[in-house]
């Protein structure tokens, strides 16, 4: 039996202790896993366990999020989260690696591909959205929530409670039985924490931030044109499937597989998805692998 052996680590990154998990051979091809909200590291547990003899695979933790610790006056931003990925890159020495953002990974993972895309061989894109088709109108109504608007803290708290952190795991799913309850508990424990609550409704509020660059991130995938797989639960309720399809127009070559769960994928569909995560990572190494012709 092939089963992975994860070891979980920190790393010091400007002053913030990044919590991240981390497997496989070191000269193998490299997959960083970017989690989403209102998750951590831990969402990638499984996916860890399935790949993680083959590949090297890293999955950190953001400030603000999970066993990262941050100090008491990080500023909490979208860039600021970029900024200690892109901190967290140079730390462990990843120059190439295949990036599989989900959720906020996807707003923390292309602000790092922008700044920096000779590191990226290639693009795992699970209800990740960059498009303004993909915001469904409960989206809509929380990229609404920004400063100095009246009621958006508290409509950012209403989002940090337990029936939402469990909605998100088990809305749209087919079958819920197969959602194990265990990372909408852990998640919500991260979130009841008062440090978090403050991170929390200044991501929250800083949200917008991220449809604004919408076009550059565009702009940005039609120029580079990264080998991508995109992988999407139909049913979620903020990043709807037209959210996957308009990558289309910019990465028309991109493996588009639309699955009929909601916005933790894996959580549901594991068994479908890894296989085709394994097949990508295979052939983006053979792609990088062949000389450039000059």
């Amino acid at each position: 039996m092939n089963i992975a052996r994860i070891s979980h680590r920190f790393v010091e990154v400007d002053g913030v202790r990044v919590f991240y998990r981390t497997a496989g051979p070191a000269d193998a091809p490299t997959l960083l896993l970017l989690h989403g909200f209102p998750s951590a590291s831990h969402q990638f547990r499984r996916l860890i366990d399935a790949l993680g003899d083959r590949y090297h695979v890293v999955a950190p933790d953001y400030p603000g999020f999970g066993h990262t610790e941050a100090p008491a006056d990080f500023p909490y931003s979208f860039d600021s989260l970029a900024d200690v990925l892109e901190g967290f890159v140079e730390a462990l020495g990843l120059t190439r690696f295949v990036m599989y953002v989900f959720d906020f990974g996807g707003p923390v993972g292309f602000r790092l591909a922008t700044r920096q895309p000779d590191r990226i061989a290639g693009l795992v894109i699970q209800n990740a959205n960059a498009y303004a088709e993909g915001l469904s109108e409960l989206a809509r109504q929380t990229v609404a929530n920004r400063p100095g608007v009246p009621g958006a803290e508290d409509n950012i708290r209403q989002i940090l409670t337990l029936p939402v952190t469990q909605s998100q795991y088990l809305g749209g799913t087919t079958d819920s039985e197969l959602v194990a309850p265990d990372g909408w508990v852990l998640d919500q424990y991260f979130l009841d924490r008062p440090e978090r609550q403050r991170a929390q409704i200044a991501l929250g509020l800083d949200y917008h931030s991220n449809v604004e660059l919408y076009p550059i991130w565009q702009r940005w995938l039609r120029t580079h044109r990264p080998p991508t797989l995109i992988v999407w639960g139909r049913n979620d309720a903020f990043f709807p499937d037209p959210g996957a399809h308009a990558y289309l127009r910019d990465l028309p070559d991109a493996d588009l597989h639309v699955f009929d769960t909601g916005h933790f994928a894996l959580e549901e569909f594991l068994p479908e998805i890894a296989p085709l995560v394994a097949d990508f990572v295979d052939t983006v190494a053979r792609q990088d692998a062949k000389p450039v012709s000059r």
